[in-house]
């Protein structure tokens, strides 16, 4: 690296015979040094660069001539040689007190001393080097009280301000004394100040010296509140390692005189328990060798690691766990028959294979049974049933919801590097059994979520196979558990919500909605005991009688299973026990006349007659998750082209449908009397009342046939029928799904004829006897037949 002598003996020598001539500068003119993100201040010193570009040809001018340098700010930092429009107006004048050149790189050092402010007004163009016109810009002779306040101020700010840094300098705060004026106090400080170069920009061209000084005292303020709140940050800090350093010297120290006693310690004795459950638990010799281990390592654990308490914890987990196959109880066939039929009134065809299931356990108890799924609406019993199956089998019973899991770790459990972790909760729920062949009810199947860390549904499908259950592997405990002893069941509303690979595992048992009848004997022997006790009532009481119940079960409640029945009859009831509480003698009997007073008026009218009064308007029955609905389908017509309208929210296999059932009645112009012109001049619309709620399906093609053409014949349709049934376009019904629920729904309503497509016959079987002698039911093959049908009463 050259030298200062150097560089002022080169920059001496006299200029060679062909030596271009200096060019002249103005006399009100700089030689500009553009810096990035660096502000200099008059009175101040600082270091520069310049490392490439234009820059170093202005650093050699300058140094050439001797001349000052114009220290000014570029506005965009990134760029290398900025325009002269780039920079800054104000800038600050600066010596060169010291200029070294690298021989590395070829960059110039420079030390430069701040002189005082000037304004850019117009460049200064070919000299080879970058050079302005500029105005200067002295301090003003500025000395009043509320300047000299400012200044007293920011003198012993300043000095609170170095006092808080890590190593105050008292030299500093001497130098800060000695300077007198305000304006260049505030210039000193400002340098000194850890601010972003905008803002240092925004101080250099304040040049009121009262404003000044006002700024520099705001970000002084706020310098102190950082050092402050660091200060207090580091304190706390280092006196929370002191004293987490002395305890854990001291524990050490405790830890050696108990080793020298000869005594074990809280954590020894702990890890001694641990031993001796592990010992105990009766594990498989591939989880036995790995708690062994977590168990070695927990005793050359320090108590005050954080790994401690989750190595207690795991191994908590691995000795709670029922590894071991308890005694198997002998099935009674007998027994588990009297406990379903106590339980459970109707549903034949379930308790039957129920039994059958658990004869199949009786004669091969290490067979490899099939996973019951119960499939039905709300509030038929299947939870129920699975408690009556624990009860049969007299194992411990356990329920999981799995109704709104998104995330394959509540199946699965989470790895045990995760704070908080835990099993999923198939291992929760059979610690919680505390057997390993419990009865579990894996609730809401179909409701399994979909979410960002994984599918719940896919974890599902290696619990429910029993080939590869046998060695079920939770992330939490990282070892093989065996759930091939667990009796699974599962229930669901909707099967196809449930995703096929799992659907495929699971035996589906339908139990679909309850009669009348069936609930009425439901009521008498299971809810009205149940309820009579929960409000603390007896027989003699309050009695309901059997014309009232049949009034709740008709008038006031219309679903398939029976929650809002047993709601009914407690309202009931708990009427009745706010009576007996203020007179204990009091005894109520409820008949059905008493009820509009207690329950209200009726929810539910048999108004199926007026709503299909007109042409156009058929009865059609649904399927829903809830059970069998009746469905209202309404066809109009107005003047048009032709145009189909459907409203109703309906989907696009029922759009479909609609589309299907106007091409056919086009069809049969001839046969049912209508003139084909009449089609291209009127618009038919077709609405399904109950607009907000989404209907979809084929099931209503037959319903939909029937009333475009009841519309177009002018002939109304008989009120007490409903139909159902998807059509082809050559006229044929074709068979659906869910034909007892509907036909249950119809009886509900008040139907007394229910069409349904004559390919479901065999679906006949699983109406009940009562509910098939109440009701006519008519197979269709053709929508002939349903035309004829249903238009017979008519005058057709």
């Amino acid at each position: 690296m050259s030298t200062d002598s150097e560089r002022d003996d080169a920059d001496s020598a006299p200029p060679g015979p062909d030596a271009a001539p200096t060019p002249v500068m103005p006399e009100d003119s700089l030689i500009l040094l553009p810096v990035r993100n660096a502000v200099l201040f008059p009175g101040m010193v600082i270091p520069l660069t310049a490392a490439q570009g234009q820059a170093k040809e202005d650093v050699q001018a300058a140094v050439k001539r001797q001349l000052p340098l114009g220290i000014v700010m570029q506005r965009d930092p990134s760029l290398q040689d900025p325009p002269f429009e780039g920079l800054n107006e104000i800038g600050t004048v600066a010596n060169v007190l010291r200029y070294v050149t690298s021989p590395d790189d070829g960059a110039h050092h420079l030390i430069c001393q701040g002189v005082e402010r000037f304004r850019l007004l117009a460049p200064v163009d070919g000299l080879g080097f970058r050079a302005a016109r500029v105005e200067m810009l002295p301090d003003a002779a500025q000395s009043d009280a509320a300047v000299d306040a400012r200044a007293l101020v920011l003198r012993q700010r300043a000095g609170e301000m170095i006092g808080l840094l890590p190593n105050p300098g008292g030299e500093l705060i001497k130098a800060l004394d000695a300077i007198e004026s305000p304006g260049l106090l505030a210039d000193t400080v400002a340098g000194l100040l850890d601010i972003p170069a905008q803002r240092k920009q925004d101080i250099l061209e304040t040049m009121d010296i009262c404003k000044r000084l006002d700024k520099v005292l705001d970000a002084v303020a706020g310098r102190i509140e950082v050092l402050r709140l660091s200060y207090e940050i580091g304190e706390q800090t280092q006196n929370r390692i002191d004293q987490r350093q002395r305890e854990m010297m001291l524990r050490e120290q405790l830890r050696t005189i108990q080793r020298e006693l000869g005594e074990s310690g809280e954590s020894g004795e702990e890890a001694r328990k641990l031993g001796e459950a592990i010992a105990a638990a009766n594990m498989p010799a591939d989880v036995e060798t790995p708690a062994r281990k977590e168990l070695a390592r927990l005793e050359r654990m320090p108590e005050a690691s954080a790994d401690y308490s989750i190595s207690v914890r795991y191994l908590e987990w691995l000795t709670e766990l029922p590894w071991r196959l308890p005694p198997q109880a002998p099935i009674d066939i007998a027994r588990a028959r009297q406990i379903l039929d106590d339980a459970h009134f109707g549903v034949d065809k379930v308790k039957q294979r129920i039994l059958e299931y658990l004869g199949v356990k009786k004669l091969n108890p290490l067979g490899r049974a099939p996973i019951l799924c119960f499939l039905g609406p709300p509030g038929v019993g299947k939870t129920s049933l699975g408690q009556s199956i624990a009860r049969a089998l007299e194992r411990p019973f356990v329920r999981v919801s799995l109704g709104g899991v998104h995330d394959e770790a509540e199946i699965r459990g989470h790895r045990r590097t995760y704070v908080g972790a835990m099993p999923g909760d198939i291992i929760q729920a059979i610690r919680k059994a505390g057997a390993r062949d419990c009865v579990m009810l894996l609730d809401e199947l179909d409701k399994l979520g979909h979410g960002v860390h994984g599918d719940p549904a896919a974890a599902m499908l290696e619990v429910l196979d029993p080939e590869q259950n046998a060695s079920f592997r939770d992330n939490y405990l990282a070892v093989p558990f065996d759930l091939s002893a667990v009796v699974f069941v599962a229930t669901a509303n909707q099967p196809e919500n449930i995703p096929g690979p799992l659907r495929d595992r699971l035996e589906i048992l339908d139990l679909p909605g309850y009669t009348e009848a069936e609930k009425f004997h439901i009521a008498q022997r299971f809810l009205v005991p149940r309820q009579l006790q929960a409000c603390g009532l007896t027989a003699e009481q309050c009695e309901l009688t059997d014309d009232a119940l049949r009034t709740i079960i008709r008038d006031y409640t219309r679903e398939a299973g029976v929650r809002s029945l047993e709601r009914k009859i407690g309202a009931v009831f708990r009427h009745v026990a706010l009576r007996v509480a203020e007179d204990p003698v009091a005894r109520e009997r409820i008949d059905s006349d008493r009820l509009a007073s207690i329950l209200g008026h009726h929810r539910f009218e048999r108004e199926v007659a007026l709503r299909a009064s007109l042409p156009g308007v058929v009865t059609g029955l649904a399927w829903t998750a809830v059970g069998g609905e009746l469905l209202f389908i309404e066809a109009s017509s107005t003047p048009g082209g032709g145009r189909l309208v459907l409203t109703g929210q309906l989907g696009d296999v029922m759009k479909e449908s609609a589309q299907a059932a106007l091409t056919l009645v086009k069809s049969k112009c001839e046969a049912l009397k209508i003139d084909p012109a009449s089609f291209e001049k009127r618009d038919i619309h077709v609405h399904v009342p109950a607009g907000a709620v989404p209907k979809d399906g084929p099931s209503a093609g037959v319903a939909l046939f029937v009333a475009i053409a009841s519309l177009m014949t002018g002939q109304a349709v008989r009120s007490d029928c409903a139909v159902t049934g998807e059509i082809s376009l050559r006229g044929v019904v074709l068979p659906v799904g869910g034909i007892k629920e509907k036909v249950l729904a119809a009886l509900r309503a008040g139907i007394e004829t229910v069409l349904i497509p004559a390919r479901n016959a065999a679906d006949l079987e699983d109406i009940p006897a009562d509910a098939r002698s109440q009701l006519r039911i008519v197979l269709l093959e053709t929508v002939d037949d349903a035309l004829r049908e249903l238009t017979a009463a008519t005058g057709a």
